[in-house]
């Protein structure tokens, strides 16, 4: 299994912004994180600002630490409500269900990491994730929409 680099998460935060400057998004903040015994975070901002929620940090550590995509997490809410809310509150805020958070898998498809964007639209935020995570060489695995 590979991980997640500070290579890897500098392309990452560099063309996700530029995705979203180039699309004329909402200023936005990026959140790259891997698993380990240390929680390891880079972030930049458009606009600092503006951005001054916890909310892409709090997408990327939801997605690793559910191991989904915020997509199928932001799909299950409605089914699962107090659930969710026990688990935000549980985790501090650190735990935001909202598309934006994307799991990072690497060539093998082993999970090393994941991005959380906020900013604009939880649909547009997710698109630059994408876009910053093959921008990396590496593999995005937002979830998918429940059926």
């Amino acid at each position: 299994m590979s991980s997640l680099t500070l290579a890897h998460a500098s392309a990452i935060l560099d063309v996700a912004l530029q995705t979203g400057r180039e699309a004329k998004f909402a200023p936005l903040s990026v959140a790259c994180s891997m698993p380990a015994v240390t929680w390891w975070r880079s972030s930049a901002r458009t606009n600092p600002e503006s951005c001054g929620s916890r909310s892409p940090s709090a997408r990327a550590w939801g997605a690793l630490g559910m191991g989904f995509g915020s997509r199928t997490l932001a799909g299950r809410v409605s089914r699962s409500q107090m659930f969710f809310t026990a688990l935000a509150a549980a985790s501090d805020g650190r735990f935001v269900p909202v598309t934006g958070g994307v799991l990072v898998r690497d060539a093998a498809g082993d999970v090393i990491g994941a991005v959380g964007i906020s900013g604009d639209t939880s649909d547009n935020d997710e698109k630059c994730a994408l876009a910053g995570i093959a921008a990396a060489g590496l593999k995005a695995d937002p979830g998918v929409d429940p059926a």
